[in-house]
């Protein structure tokens, strides 16, 4: 039986958000809680959001895993943690090799042209200015962005959301990685584009990575990944074979 190798490690992990500016009132009796709560040391301008709370799991490399749960559940803050961009209240993420992350919103220079983007992109990727040359070609052909026009050449400003969403991934996909997690990628381009990408998905696998993939779409989890955990208020409610979690939060969100 071939050795399981941990790529992402997270024990008992809380994140926990800090809104200021959440609790400027009037009034004598609100004036007087606030100075009942500032003698107890509590600022009530401060609301705390615990977005992820005690979550564990351990991730090996050739997995990909989908995060599912409804929306404000913690899949995007899970990832954000997992690739070092949000420090945890309590607890700790381990990963072997640097995690990427990619998500729709990831920034690209909108005044830049799309070609431009792919040498920066490919760069903050970790590929270097040789390799991104000799991927160009594939990362633009495998965007598609090129099929109705020399849109490469322009900036970024003028390509639809879904359009940049694609650039995105072909970049983020254009080289294997330890650990690569993408935030609802899939949910952007049509069907065409998401089949190459779901393909894509599977050989980044077999190059011994790990993926972590959120989508609302549970056809693309199902399509993709072997593993799903399932994430509700920011706790985990299921982790196992994708089937039997989407089952199971199918009838979690029918019984709603």
């Amino acid at each position: 039986m071939a050795e399981r190798i941990p790529t992402v490690i997270v024990d008992d992990l809380h994140i926990v958000y800090r809104v200021h500016g959440a609790g400027s009132g009037r009034g004598t009796a609100v004036n007087a809680l606030s100075r009942l709560v500032r003698r107890k040391g509590v600022n009530p301008n401060v609301r705390t959001v615990h977005a992820v709370r005690g979550v564990s799991f351990t991730a090996y490399r050739g997995e990909s895993i989908g995060l599912i749960g409804s929306n404000g559940s913690g899949k995007s803050t899970l990832l954000k943690a997992v690739a070092g961009l949000l420090p945890a209240e309590s607890g700790k993420v381990y990963t072997q090799g640097q995690p990427s992350l990619l998500g729709v919103n990831a920034a690209l220079m909108n005044d830049l042209t799309g070609e431009r983007n792919v040498m920066l992109g490919g760069l903050a990727m970790g590929m270097s200015q040789d390799e991104v040359r000799e991927r160009y070609d594939q990362i633009v052909d495998f965007s598609g962005i090129n099929e109705k026009g020399d849109f490469i050449s322009l900036p970024m400003r003028t390509y639809s959301s879904g359009m940049a969403a694609r650039l995105r991934f072909s970049i983020a996909a254009a080289r294997s990685h330890d650990v690569l997690m993408i935030d609802e990628a899939l949910a952007t381009g049509d069907n065409r584009f998401r089949k190459r990408s779901e393909a894509r998905i599977r050989e980044l696998r077999k190059e011994a990575g790990t993926v972590f993939l959120v989508s609302h779409n549970n056809k693309s989890i199902r399509d993709t990944c072997d593993r799903a955990i399932w994430l509700e208020h920011g706790t985990l409610r299921m982790d196992g074979p994708t089937d039997e979690v989407i089952k199971a939060y199918d009838a979690f969100t029918q019984a709603k």
